[in-house]
């Protein structure tokens, strides 16, 4: 029986005919012209599974006189290192070493510091690959010694090249003629999440699990759509997916966009991210909002705690309210850049002596040289009175500015004819 993965079979081998990845493999990407010059640098390719790390880093080591070593550091150890090591300088690696780390973000500190040396002087070129932002897991050592390149997700057109050729191979394989229904191409292109192997392996299961009939094959779109029930929506609650959907939640309601809002929200909802998403609408009722519409805070934290009592999938429904309404709300960060002020000159030492007029009564008649000379503002007209609030060294100081939204502009023109 043929065994070999079909992922494995239709790997390409030339980078011609590597999908996608054009920012850095296209005719003039930076990555092409790299491999094509034969002087291949340590690198270190960053991006979500199935988008071409490994298949391109297999095709720069053909390309190469070195001899290639690959190891995967979810199983790799320092024994392993230890043994390419001893391979340096002698007649199994006449060329130095090619060596493609995979998922490098797994080896510790002291592990990737144990290749620093071989790095450095030449005798190991490393290509690691890791699903994580290497800035945050790599070495800086071995991040400064490398060229970071960012692999991107594959888009649906792509996917769909590839799982044509998938077809085509499959075909030979089992010597038949495949027959899809329209749309079973597309349905596998844009399910597969970008993540080109996913879309392979559902042409190799639609296969395995059809039966041909006089070497035919039917493939019907009802079968694409069972073994691909979930779209392979990319997240991970601990990676840069996580902080990218938060992010762009916020910024989707920031911008006052509800489509957007909406279909941030519902990736965080089908990851099952309930508290993620909750965290971001409350904080935008208070950092986007804020002033122009003050109810938003209360608003947004009854819908919260209504999708947090309800649990998922009716959660959804408070949630979807609460983003809609952040997101066609009036907008006003003034609160937020007021604070972010106040605390810049806390943090630079601006801040002095609290106000005689401000200390609590007990210090009265206990040395200080003069009562606390408080004035009560209820006492006075409108219940305001001039007096000095800030501390003598930032007594001029300024942090909020009223924003341009009618509920802050009412207050500014009551505040101004009160205090002329």
């Amino acid at each position: 029986m043929y065994n070999k993965p079909l992922a494995d079979e239709i790997r390409p081998s030339s980078l011609d005919d590597v999908v996608g990845q054009q920012h850095i493999l296209g005719e003039k990407g930076m990555l092409r012209r790299i491999v094509e010059s034969g002087s291949i640098p340590n690198m270190i390719f960053y991006g979500p599974s199935g988008t071409g790390k490994t298949t391109v880093a297999r095709i720069i080591a053909d390309r190469t006189n070195r001899t290639l070593r690959k190891l995967n550091a979810t199983t790799a150890g320092i024994s392993d290192i230890k043994t390419i090591i001893s391979e340096l300088d002698t007649l199994l690696t006449p060329g130095g070493v090619l060596l493609y780390l995979d998922e490098i973000q797994y080896f510790n500190k002291k592990q990737q510091q144990s290749l620093l040396e071989f790095i450095e002087d030449g005798r190991i070129t490393l290509i690691a690959s890791t699903t994580e932002n290497p800035y945050f897991c790599v070495f800086n050592a071995i991040l400064s010694r490398s060229t970071v390149f960012e692999f991107k997700h594959i888009s649906a057109a792509d996917a769909e090249k590839a799982a044509k050729r998938a077809v085509s191979i499959m075909e030979k394989r089992l010597g038949v003629e495949a027959r899809l229904e329209d749309g079973v191409i597309k349905r596998i292109g844009s399910a597969c999440g970008g993540d080109v192997r996913k879309a392979i392996n559902a042409v190799d299961l639609l296969f395995s699990t059809g039966k041909p009939s006089d070497g035919v094959l039917n493939i019907s779109l009802e079968d694409a759509l069972a073994i691909s029930q979930r779209s392979a929506m990319r997240y991970d609650r601990d990676g840069d997916e996580h902080f990218d959907s938060l992010s762009a939640l916020m910024k989707s309601l920031r911008g006052s966009d509800p489509d957007a809002a909406l279909h941030y929200l519902g990736r965080l909802i089908e990851a099952g991210d309930l508290v993620g998403a909750c965290r971001r609408l409350l904080c935008s009722a208070s950092e986007d909002i804020g002033l122009a519409y003050p109810q938003a805070v209360p608003i947004v934290k009854a819908c919260v705690d209504s999708a947090l009592q309800l649990g998922l999938p009716e959660a959804r429904l408070p949630l979807a309210e609460a983003a809609i309404f952040l997101a066609t709300a009036p907008k006003s960060n003034s609160a937020c850049m007021g604070i972010d002020s106040a605390l810049a000159d806390i943090r630079a030492g601006k801040t002095g002596p609290f106000p005689r007029e401000l200390q609590n009564v007990h210090a009265d008649g206990t040395g200080f040289e003069r009562e606390q000379g408080y004035k009560y503002p209820h006492n006075y007209p409108h219940h305001w009175v001039r007096q000095q609030h800030l501390p003598d060294v930032l007594k001029n100081a300024h942090y909020y500015e009223y924003g341009d939204n009618r509920i802050e502009q009412a207050a500014k023109k009551y505040w101004d004819e009160v205090k002329k």
